[in-house]
């Protein structure tokens, strides 16, 4: 279960990584070509939205549940803390994906709210933003694209 899980979370990072670029940059264009909101927009911030919280929950369930990392991580919290190496997976990647989580919604809801597309346009593009720079930072580079081939 554990490796499937882990490939699915490992590809599913990509097309989160895709629908968040295109939700950006569909914010920066209608910000720059002083757009309308339209149905499209808001169709690019829900994908963007519903694929982050797929790939949150399948985070959650590794990190609390199957994950062999994070298990001898928090039994060994002393010894990983000054190790930047091992100390990724259990703190820094969470910390970052949680940020990102937490953009990721305020770009999909804030825009709701507004009154103008500009307003829409502005707070869209300065979240999705902020999300996408914690999911490049928090990101497993040197992780393989396929684990486990």
């Amino acid at each position: 279960m554990y490796p499937l899980l882990l490939n699915f979370h490992n590809i599913n990072r990509w097309i989160v990584l895709i629908l968040g670029l295109t939700a950006a940059y569909r914010s920066y264009t209608g910000l720059s070509g002083q757009k309308e909101w339209n149905a499209l927009d808001r169709r690019w911030n829900l994908f963007f939205t519903i694929s982050m919280d797929i790939q949150f929950v399948t985070g959650l369930v590794l990190f609390f549940f199957l994950s062999p990392i994070t298990r001898s991580a928090m039994t060994q919290m002393s010894l990983i803390l000054p190790d930047r190496e091992q100390r990724f997976f259990p703190l820094i990647h969470p910390l970052y994906m949680l940020l990102a989580m937490l953009f990721t919604h305020l770009g999909s809801l804030l825009p709701r709210k507004a009154k103008t597309s500009l307003v829409k346009y502005q707070r869209s593009a300065a979240f999705f933003t902020l999300a996408i720079l914690c999911i490049l930072l928090g990101m497993p580079w040197t992780r393989a694209f396929f684990p486990g081939l």
